[in-house]
């Protein structure tokens, strides 16, 4: 669902771009009482999972792929919208400028889109289904599995609109377009977040918000990043996501090559010229490092005062 340059207009990319910025901004501000010495590994370990995680486009059907989006996991896993929002955020400019895996122009509609929408309405969402199932901790995965699939679609209606106000196809036609190909992605999100939180409740519930277990260690999370970044994103489905495969047919699609914000990088495509499948290894272990440092940093400069 990444936006390229060249999909939303001038005025679609700066009133997006206006409302992710205040977002984010006061996200830094309410995630202080979030993080401390504690939490701020796993804000980093979130991010760069997620970084990783986001390599793998997964088939769906119709020769279009879909992969993670991860705001309702990382919402889930850190314990506040809040900083779910930054750790998405994060993912988007580090994908966007070291990556060119979304424009330049276009950030601040994919924040709004995938950092605020989709965390804000899988979080919301996850917390109305926890009352429905009655509030139990094992029924956790279950809720945020369903919301984090609802999510993807809302966040897809979001992009869908954003295009229809931008002209570049009509909405009556970009709108079930989007929405019926992102169910498809959703039921993939759904079960990758109910997935991912059965283990972690399991085997890892020091990972998790409000918990009193002690930081079991670096190496299990390190380890199944590592693997994500650096091996299976090599068996990632080669198959247009679900926007382009909706600019394909609606033709559109073209309107990526117009508009051109060159950030020089030798990672772009997730690839190292003349490395093949090495490079793309190399791209996602270097992505998910940088993640895991920027989003550790703020943990760190937005902690409490008395952590």
């Amino acid at each position: 669902m990444h936006i390229p340059d060249g999909f939303v207009s001038v005025p679609v990319a700066g009133a997006t771009g206006l409302a992710s910025a205040a977002a984010l901004v006061i996200a830094l501000r309410r995630s202080q009482a979030a993080f401390g010495i504690r939490r701020a590994p796993v804000l980093g370990l979130t991010t760069a999972f997620i970084f990783a995680a986001q390599m793998i486009n997964f088939p769906v059907a119709g020769g279009t792929s879909g992969h993670l989006l991860g705001g309702t996991l990382a919402a889930v896993i850190l314990g506040s919208p809040w900083a779910g929002t930054l750790c998405i955020a994060t993912v988007l400019i580090i994908q966007a400028v070291l990556f060119a895996d979304g424009g330049i122009t276009a950030l601040g509609a994919n924040i709004f889109n995938m950092a605020v929408i989709g965390v804000w309405v899988g979080w919301g969402l996850t917390h109305t289904l926890q009352r429905l199932f009655g509030g139990s901790r094992g029924r956790l995965p279950l809720a945020a599995g369903i919301a984090a699939g609802v999510s993807v679609v809302v966040a897809a209606v979001a992009c869908a609109i954003e295009l229809a106000l931008s002209r570049t196809a009509p909405a009556g036609i970009v709108l079930p377009a989007m929405t019926g190909t992102h169910i498809l992605i959703g039921i993939g999100e759904g079960l990758i977040t109910g997935g991912v939180l059965t283990y972690l409740a399991r085997e890892r519930p020091d990972l998790l918000p409000g918990e009193q277990h002690q930081f079991r260690g670096w190496l299990v999370p390190i380890v199944s990043i590592v693997l994500v970044a650096g091996v299976l994103s090599l068996f990632a489905s080669a198959w247009p996501d679900g926007l382009e495969r909706v600019a394909e047919n609606l033709g559109f699609i073209h309107l990526a090559d117009k508009v051109r914000v060159i950030v020089p990088t030798p990672l772009a495509d997730y690839s190292i010229p003349g490395l093949g499948t090495i490079g793309t290894s190399i791209a996602g272990l270097v992505g998910a490092a940088v993640c895991f440092a920027v989003a550790f940093g703020i943990a760190k400069v937005v902690k409490p005062n008395n952590a």
